[in-house]
């Protein structure tokens, strides 16, 4: 290998370790395993050519009748090096996406070899290049990409989902995925089918066990609680209205992250309480304080972007929580609370990669109750943020997060759903 090809292989390893599913514990820490999951996929698509579905046919009409996103995707492909390429041009990846729709992920016990994010395993090197970041910033390629990925959730949705849910080495109930997942935890009848989960994502969005969750000070009103299971990434103060976002330092651009929704101007000025979720997390949220959801709907956004050009670069794609808050998919519920000093607390459930099913569960108008459900993400792991209005926060009750920018997500202080977080003034 010449000097040219080694700092290539740094530089692309590095990308890859700052990938969220990598972050996330859903792609091989092994990239080589990496290649060799797309070694197979190609042997796939070269044994069998599948009639392809409405919503990837409707995004390779999208592709071929718009010169943009064709110019794009097509560099896209031509640009990943010829060693890692997987497919080379529109048919295939169209192909590969089709593929991708009617599969569930397996499990495997070895982080080293583990890849349950298989549409990110397909992009992958196709994100590092410069062409990709652009079409994958592109709003209407995001439109058509939802749909496929709607498409997909349909299938995980499904019973034919179910099949990866039995008790074999590669299966989600396995005695290793037991206490990798911490199914102890959660609402399961062992005598039943699949343990009584109907598709891949009724496993993924499982239920916990109200007792292993217990909800802090129910009865005090300035307790505020954990949204969601996690690792704590920021807490940001004084927060702008608008701001420079895609920088390294993670800034939050409050008027965008809220996307002018005609509540976000009596947030400026506060705090951004802000983690991150693997694939291990419990991935329903529940309300922070009780009180009056007076807004709740899916902003659709970004998917498979990072915060920074890309390119063979080694600072490229370092984590940004505050950019993907800012344009990623992601759900905007505003509880106006019982405790006046509080104000109306924003908590924003962030889609990322293919974790951008956002299922909100409440209706505007509704109460709710501290600890109450608001809704939950359909697999993968995923981001949380809640925002507070200037005058909510005395304090917080959890240890500080490490300083920005950071590089793993999963290094922050643990949080679990209903835990106490902070105490209001």
């Amino acid at each position: 290998m010449s000097d040219q090809e080694a700092l290539q292989e740094a530089l692309i390893d590095a990308r890859y370790r700052r990938m969220f599913g990598y972050r996330a514990g859903y792609l091989p820490r092994d990239r080589q395993s990496l290649d060799e999951w797309n070694r197979e996929l190609r042997v796939k698509l070269d044994s069998e050519t599948r009639p392809l579905g409405d919503a990837v046919a409707r995004l390779g009409a999208l592709i071929e009748t718009n010169p943009i996103i064709r110019m794009y995707v097509s560099e896209m492909i031509r640009q990943v090096p010829p060693r890692y390429q997987v497919v080379h041009n529109t048919a295939e990846l169209l192909q590969a996406l089709e593929h991708i729709t009617v599969s569930a992920p397996l499990y495997n016990q070895d982080p080293a070899r583990r890849n349950a994010f298989p549409m990110s395993s397909l992009f992958a090197y196709m994100m590092m290049t410069r062409a990709g970041e652009a079409v994958f910033r592109n709003a209407d390629f995001n439109r058509g990409l939802k749909g496929v990925l709607r498409r997909w959730c349909a299938y995980l949705d499904s019973p034919g989902s179910a099949h990866v849910l039995n008790e074999s080495p590669s299966g989600w109930l396995s005695t290793f995925a037991y206490q990798d997942m911490k199914l102890w935890e959660f609402e399961y009848d062992r005598s039943k089918p699949h343990w009584g989960f109907k598709s891949y994502n009724g496993y993924f969005h499982r239920e916990i066990k109200p007792e292993a969750r217990p909800v802090a000070a129910p009865d005090d009103p300035k307790v505020i609680i954990s949204p969601n299971d996690g690792n704590l990434v920021a807490i940001a103060r004084d927060i702008k209205p608008q701001d420079e976002f895609w920088l390294k330092g993670e800034p939050y651009s409050l008027a965008d992250m809220l996307d002018r929704s005609e509540h976000w101007e009596r947030f400026v000025g506060g705090y951004v309480f802000q983690s991150f979720l693997s694939g291990a997390n419990y991935h329903r949220w529940h309300a922070p304080v009780g009180g009056t959801v007076r807004k709740a709907r899916v902003v659709d956004g970004l998917m498979f972007s990072d915060a920074e050009s890309a390119g063979f670069d080694p600072n490229a794609g370092v984590l940004s929580e505050g950019y993907d808050a800012t344009v990623n998919t992601r759900g905007l519920i505003f509880i106006e609370s019982d405790d006046a000093n509080i104000g109306t607390v924003c908590v924003i459930p962030i889609g990322i990669t293919e974790i951008s099913s956002v299922q909100i569960r409440v209706k505007e108008g509704a109460r709710v109750e501290k600890g109450d459900e608001l809704g939950f993400f359909s697999y993968g792991g995923s981001s949380m943020a809640i925002v507070f209005q200037q005058s909510a926060i005395d304090h917080f009750t959890v240890p500080s997060p490490p300083p920005l920018p950071v590089v793993d997500p999963s290094s922050g202080p643990p949080l679990l759903v209903n835990a106490q977080i902070a105490v209001a003034r």
